[in-house]
């Protein structure tokens, strides 16, 4: 069984709550497992979210780790709308990120997980501080698949400043320099060249009114606003890696400077790659997404 853990900053964009949404789906077809959810935002309201989007589509069991020191949330326009929801989230009793994480990785098959990282690297970083969670990762991670970084210019800027890396920079250096698995990064510019459709919102969730990711986007988003898919093709690169959704970049490193800007280098003996995209491939992604996101629970 292919495993999945996600760290997700839940709150800055509501892409996030799109690609849990797809994890579930992506667990019900038996594609993959989510087996825990960890915040790299702090705040019981993030944790609370995620927990009622498990709760909604039939697995509030998935634990969800709370982060209680680390980067400043920039928004949350939507998290109020997961304590309108049932779950089984609380603040009492819920384990922190760190240790939950590493508590998975422990009880998991060897090379049998996928670390999907959809937020900032604070969480890895305070894994890649202790020797022993360094083994850890190497034994039980067989790829980090990481929306972060740009490796193309983004509307003319070669310099780009990507929003998950300037949260927390020390700590996606730690993580681009030190990483001990394969790594595949999704720049920007993937998820900015996919806008999840607003006609979809109205129409591909009747099934169930109200729908907690529909009361997000919309919370979210302004009416005809389509926001992009970055953390959405992240998760749909691994699980379906060998599918020809996206090309991959040769073999390299990113380097992270001090403001946060990314850079790509080239090296037969790097263990990181970032994700490639072309014309045709961008439709498929997209209807790929759409399908996953919207299926019934």
């Amino acid at each position: 069984m292919h495993h999945i853990i996600l760290d997700t900053d839940m709150g800055n964009d509501v892409d996030d709550a799109l690609a849990l949404a797809m994890l579930h789906t992506l667990q019900r077809q038996q594609v993959c497992r989510l087996d825990a959810v960890i915040l790299s935002r702090p705040g019981h309201d993030a944790a609370t979210m995620c927990a009622a989007i498990n709760h909604f589509y039939g697995h509030g069991d998935i634990p969800v780790g709370v982060m209680h020191d680390g980067p400043i949330p920039q928004t949350n326009r939507f998290l109020h709308v997961g304590a309108g929801y049932p779950h089984r989230y609380d603040p009492a009793t819920a384990p922190e990120a760190v240790p939950l994480l590493r508590e998975r990785l422990q009880a998991l098959p060897d090379q049998s997980v996928s670390l999907v990282h959809i937020g900032f690297a604070t969480n890895m970083a305070r894994m890649l501080a202790n020797p022993a969670d360094v083994a850890l990762i190497r034994r039980k991670v067989r790829v980090l698949s990481i929306m972060a970084g740009a490796f193309a210019p983004i509307d003319g800027d070669p310099h780009f400043k990507e929003f998950n890396v300037v949260c927390d920079i020390p700590a996606m250096q730690m993580l681009a320099a030190q990483w001990p698995t394969p790594v595949v990064w999704g720049g920007f510019e993937i998820g900015w060249a996919l806008r999840y459709p607003r006609v979809s919102i109205a129409e591909d969730f009747a099934y169930q009114h109200p729908h907690i990711i529909v009361d997000a986007y919309n919370a979210y988003c302004e009416p005809d606003e389509e926001r992009p898919c970055w953390d959405l093709a992240t998760v749909l690169f691994a699980a379906y890696p060998e599918r020809g959704y996206f090309d991959l970049s040769e073999p390299g490193r990113v380097q992270i400077a001090d403001d946060g800007v990314t850079t790509f280098v080239a090296d037969a003996q790097g263990n990181q790659r970032y994700l490639r995209m072309d014309d045709r491939q961008q439709a498929r992604v997209l209807e790929a997404l759409v399908r996953l996101v919207t299926a019934r629970p």
